[in-house]
């Protein structure tokens, strides 16, 4: 990919908001809509909105195998001991497992699936490869949020990547309740780029995963987007999904409810979008938060 100028300034002295320079649903090399299993529909609210709900993404005897499959993970030692793994500082209970697609067997089989990567393909006009893979399962009674923020600056800011050529899909793993500490996002907001004020400071992400700050818009930013998009809570059962693209605008709440929320969490960047240097941080971030291996998924 030919070398681009910064279109997505972030982490300076003021906060500044800019139109989004970027197509959200990306055509093909040919200019033609990439095929896929969203239909028309679909695809245009997506479009419209940022995001797209799929009520049945996966069975119940799926949902069943990957539950298991977490339970495993969440309970070995040594993929406590592991970095890729994020524990609530509280509870010390396990809060996210990173790159979990290269960890488990289980979860690459569903990274592989067409009903997974057929829907980033159409999405992004393009082969694509896995820039983050996690479960998060946010366990009940006190499980932190994650405040308000947009993907994409980070990425761009900490990871490198040049465009908004991203989509995120969280498939849950538990019903995912109005009181759990469900998704939060405001529709529309993918549209504008929020460059956020500060500076990332060496190793952010020894902090953000558990709680961010760099990175975080003002208070008067997200009343005036709030205000413009309003606020759309997703919820459903366990095999439910959501697709989001990257520059939404999103958080989550706290869990104090007894019952756990665990979604699973994949990030498909386009192949001609590949990470380059930070545009805003000292140094990257490992390899399994940003990942540096660009090979397709297949």
């Amino acid at each position: 990919m030919a070398a681009v100028t910064d279109l997505y300034p972030t982490r300076g002295t003021h906060e500044a908001a800019v139109p989004r320079q970027d197509p959200v649903v990306w055509p093909s090399d040919s200019g033609a809509p990439a095929p896929g299993p969203i239909d028309a529909a679909a695809l245009a609210g997506y479009e419209r909105d940022g995001f797209l709900t799929v009520d049945e993404l996966i069975t119940p005897d799926e949902v069943a195998a990957l539950r298991a499959e977490l339970d495993r993970l969440i309970a070995d030692p040594a993929v406590r001991a592991d970095e890729r793994a994020v524990v609530e500082p509280h509870s010390q209970d396990v809060r996210s497992v990173f790159e979990v697609h290269r960890i488990s067997e289980v979860f690459a089989e569903l990274v592989r699936d067409p009903r997974v990567v057929g829907r980033a393909r159409q999405i992004l006009g393009s082969d694509v490869y896995v820039h983050q893979s996690r479960v998060n399962v946010k366990p009940g009674f006190g499980a932190a949020g994650f405040y308000w923020h947009s993907d994409f600056e980070t990425w761009h800011a900490e990871d490198g990547l040049p465009r908004m050529r991203t989509v995120s899909v969280s498939i849950a793993l538990t019903e995912n309740l109005p009181t759990n500490g469900s998704l939060m996002i405001m529709p529309g907001s993918h549209r504008t780029f929020l460059g956020c004020a500060g500076v990332t400071p060496r190793d952010n992400y020894k902090r953000s995963l558990r709680m961010q700050e760099a990175g975080t818009p003002s208070d008067t930013a997200l009343a005036e987007l709030a205000g413009r998009h309003g606020i759309r809570l997703f919820t459903g059962p366990a095999g439910s999904a959501t697709w989001f693209d990257c520059n939404c605008m999103h958080g989550s709440g706290d869990n104090i409810t007894p019952y756990a929320r665990s979604n699973v969490f994949v990030v498909f960047n386009s192949v001609e979008n590949a990470a380059r240097e930070p545009y805003a941080a000292p140094a990257r971030r490992p390899p399994f938060i940003g990942a540096r291996d660009f090979t397709p998924v297949r």
